[in-house]
């Protein structure tokens, strides 16, 4: 499932998270990435539980160890802007899009394109013919960022994350050949 370190034509490398110190490194990014994007569509509490559930260093970590994830940081020269995270699922021929944030001040530069663009080679490479992901139904514009990309929302989902919260999705998917 590992793959290694690749570079996009326009200088995006993805950097597989491998050590602790790129877990750190990817998870305090995204502790700043969920607070400053979800608090227009999230109560702060629910942020804080779903970082700290899915997004620390722990949580990653046994993610990385248990569960059959991986983890690509998206560099651009010396500055980590954003990452994504995976799970292949090849019995079902499908791949698993669990995260994709890019950092603010990066956002509409067209390196979630590439990172598409990415993960695609790799489910080719990979004989996977569909990646699936979840979105908040509130998530607006990233929900028509997903559209534009060709992913069509194939259901609805509500899951008990626990904490009192729920995660209120659309489950979307894109099929390619």
């Amino acid at each position: 499932m590992e793959a290694e370190r690749e570079k996009a034509a326009d200088g995006l490398v993805f950097e597989p998270v491998r050590t602790m110190e790129q877990i750190k490194e990817m998870t305090d990014l995204a502790n700043e990435i969920w607070h400053e994007y979800f608090i227009s569509i999230l109560p702060a509490g629910q942020i804080d539980y779903m970082v700290e559930k899915f997004q620390s260093a722990g949580a990653v970590e046994e993610q990385l160890a248990n569960q059959n994830y991986q983890y690509f940081m998206l560099w651009l020269s010396d500055r980590l802007i954003g990452y994504t995270g995976i799970v292949e699922q090849p019995k079902e021929k499908k791949l698993f899009l669990s995260k994709l944030y890019i950092e603010k001040s990066f956002r509409g530069r067209g390196y979630a394109s590439r990172t598409f663009e990415f993960l695609e080679q790799l489910c080719r490479r990979k004989g996977l013919s569909m990646i699936w992901l979840t979105v908040n139904r509130f998530n607006d514009n990233t929900i028509r960022i997903y559209e534009k990309k060709g992913f069509v929302k194939a259901r609805t989902q509500a899951a008990d994350i626990g904490g009192g919260y729920i995660m209120d999705d659309y489950i979307m998917e894109k099929y390619f050949s």
